[in-house]
């Protein structure tokens, strides 16, 4: 056993203009527990003084949660340089952080999944067997924390007490991660007292791998050109090094909420998704609540803070990315938002995409690399049409319209507490979860891919989060146009063998049916276009039309026309009252090209292929389903 090896032990609506009170060194709320050092869980504190005594810190702090300590962390980050304060007539108690260069977004090709077996960790994941990892950390995390603190983070995913709420301990000298896991999750003392009681926790190692000799000069923004990020799936364990950037390093997030929760729902009957969470009302005032899943650039966050164009309807955030589903005492499918804030892309966030998200930033609002305006405020491209004329880019440079160049990184980021958002529903921290009435599934395709359609039945909605495209755009790496299949947007996220992963989507769905309570599932796709390559759907706040349509078929209000890929929105069924659509564009929006269905069941072939002999059966049956609807179709319409 090496250093590196753990020891077997069994919010309120607000205005967008109103500003805060900036807390005070002397503010302390007082729903903050207080936890004697003799009252700390002795597991933990054998965690603490073990990789203490691997990473040789200064000093050890032990974090409460507390305003008071917060505000001293930010203090601190403001001394250090990491952090700049943004105008507090303008952005109340707002920060912008400038990162390295060389740490400015997740990295995939150095994040592993460490299962015993390489099998196990699939084909779609980084591999690298557990002892050989620890052999390649040991030696980087040795010394790696001298001249800094070593902060003990404990943290609760979910509201604290639920029965669905995990919880974790972080050890980060960094911070910068510090004051975003107070916002990302619940942190501090209240977490504590939950493990000292007995609950369960997973350890999390995180180091930005830049130790001081006596008397040298620290950088604005510490980190390592080496990085990895390993997860320990069957010991539950996460060790992060190397980079101070939120996904590599705030391990409750990607890392524990989906790759290590991912591994413990499959082991305990729950499932750990990448999904938005909404509650949706009707004019009747009858509430739904819809989970939804979509890859990156498929219009997510515009969907979890959508304010709907049709009168009487209201659509309200209860998380925009990440999700916990469990089957409830009721049978029913409910799920918890396991995060306490949004950490989103800022790019392409604008006051005319989603005012909702604009409005959530007023203020208690970490930015990073985005840019910085003469009066003190922050910018990126998409936030307004016209950029200011001068800016300070998210180098540090001189900026202006002519630069040629962005002036916001484009994964530059905010983060902000989810209770701050004028869309937070009121539920959206029930400790017994929200009733799940439908899950959807977002691609982005220009053709093919209907408006919105509606599965058969679980293994065929199984089917189709196995098989969720999207077009790649200018905005990412790659050949613009070329398909990228994330089943389920958890391509980089699930922390086990994928065919696994739809094996065990496939089992929830027959415990699902004992209660028989199934949540319906459907497919949407805003961004079909014309031949001429004009989007056919206006988007945005329309959205709410398809959502509508959803709330009928629950309803038996609506019916559907089968379509090889399922049911669609019978004539005159979907809402286009006074959308400038003509009858052509709407019918183009449902087209399905029997040509292109035909390749499209290749694709999805060489897809499965992937995963040999472990994809279900099931999904293999699904295929053949979908083939023997493309020759009846072919049929059709020969005849």
């Amino acid at each position: 056993m090496t250093l590196l090896d753990r020891p077997r032990t069994t919010a309120p609506h607000r205005s967008p203009d109103a500003r805060p009170e900036a807390p005070t060194a002397a503010s302390s709320p007082s729903s903050v527990p207080v936890v004697l050092e003799a009252d700390r869980p002795a597991d933990v504190v054998a965690f603490v003084e073990r990789i203490a005594a691997l990473t040789t810190p200064d000093q050890i702090h032990w974090v409460d949660g507390s305003t008071r300590e917060r505000h001293a962390l930010l203090q601190q980050l403001v001394a250090a340089g990491t952090l700049t304060q943004l105008n507090p007539d303008i952005r109340p108690y707002s920060f912008l952080a400038r990162s390295d260069e060389r740490d400015v977004a997740r990295v995939e090709e150095r994040t592993f999944i460490c299962s015993e077996r390489e099998e196990d960790a699939g084909p779609t994941n980084n591999w690298m067997a557990p002892e050989q990892m620890r052999a390649e950390l040991e030696p980087l995390f040795t010394g790696s924390m001298r001249g800094r603190t070593l902060y003990v983070v404990p943290f609760a995913m979910g509201p604290i007490g639920s029965s669905m709420t995990r919880y974790g301990v972080q050890v980060t000298d960094s911070p910068y991660v510090v004051v975003s896991m107070g916002t990302m999750t619940r942190m501090g003392s209240a977490a504590l007292m939950q493990i000292a009681t007995g609950a369960p926790w997973v350890p999390a190692v995180h180091s930005v791998g830049a130790p001081l000799q006596p008397g040298q000069q620290d950088v604005a923004w510490p980190c390592n050109e080496t990085k990895y990020i390993a997860h320990f799936p069957k010991e539950r364990e996460i060790w992060s090094y190397g980079s101070a950037y939120g996904g590599n390093a705030i391990l409750a997030k990607k890392a524990f909420a989906l790759r290590i929760a991912s591994a413990m729902a499959r082991d305990e009957g729950w499932l750990a998704e990448h999904m938005l969470l909404i509650k949706v009302t009707s004019p009747a005032g009858k509430v739904y609540h819809m989970a939804a899943a979509f890859p990156s650039a498929c219009g997510k966050t515009n969907l979890a803070m959508l304010t709907p164009t049709t009168p009487g309807w209201t659509v309200e955030t209860i998380g925009d990315d990440i999700a916990w589903l469990h089957i409830g005492k009721d049978g029913r499918l409910r799920a918890i938002n396991p995060e306490a804030g949004f950490f989103g892309v800022a790019p392409g966030t604008g006051i005319s995409t989603n005012r909702t998200a604009v409005d959530t930033l007023w203020g208690n609002t970490i930015f990073t690399n985005v840019a910085l305006r003469e009066d003190g405020d922050v910018w990126w491209e998409g936030l307004t049409d016209t950029p200011p004329a001068r800016l300070t880019d998210w180098r540090g440079e001189e900026w202006t319209p002519d630069s040629g160049r962005p002036a916001a990184h484009p994964n530059s980021r905010f983060t902000v507490a989810a209770h701050q958002a004028p869309s937070i529903a009121d539920t959206w921290d029930d400790p017994e979860g929200v009733v799940i009435d439908a899950i959807i599934f977002g691609g982005r395709r220009r053709a093919l891919a209907p408006l919105v359609v509606e599965a058969r039945d679980w293994d065929h909605g199984v089917f189709m989060g196995a098989t969720i495209s999207s077009e790649q755009t200018a905005a990412a790496e790659g050949t613009v146009g070329a398909l990228r299949r994330d089943p389920f947007a958890m391509l980089p996220f699930a922390g086990y063998n994928m065919a696994d992963y739809f094996a065990h989507w496939l089992d929830f769905g027959k415990r699902l049916r004992r209660s028989a309570r199934v949540p319906r599932v459907f497919q949407v796709n805003w961004f079909r276009k014309s031949p001429e390559g004009t989007f056919l759907w206006p988007g945005f706040g329309e959205n709410g039309r398809v959502i509508e349509w959803m709330v009928a078929r629950l309803e038996s209000e609506a019916c559907v026309d089968e379509t090889p890929l399922g049911g669609i929105p019978r004539a005159g069924e979907l809402n286009v009252e006074g959308l400038d659509l003509p009858e052509e564009d709407l019918a183009e929006l449902f087209r399905m090209d029997t040509d292109e269905l035909e390749a499209e069941a290749h694709d999805v072939e060489r897809f499965f292929a992937t995963f040999g002999e472990k994809l279900p059966a099931e999904l293999r049956h699904q295929l053949s389903h979908l083939r023997s609807r493309i020759r009846a179709r072919q049929e059709a319409d020969a005849a």
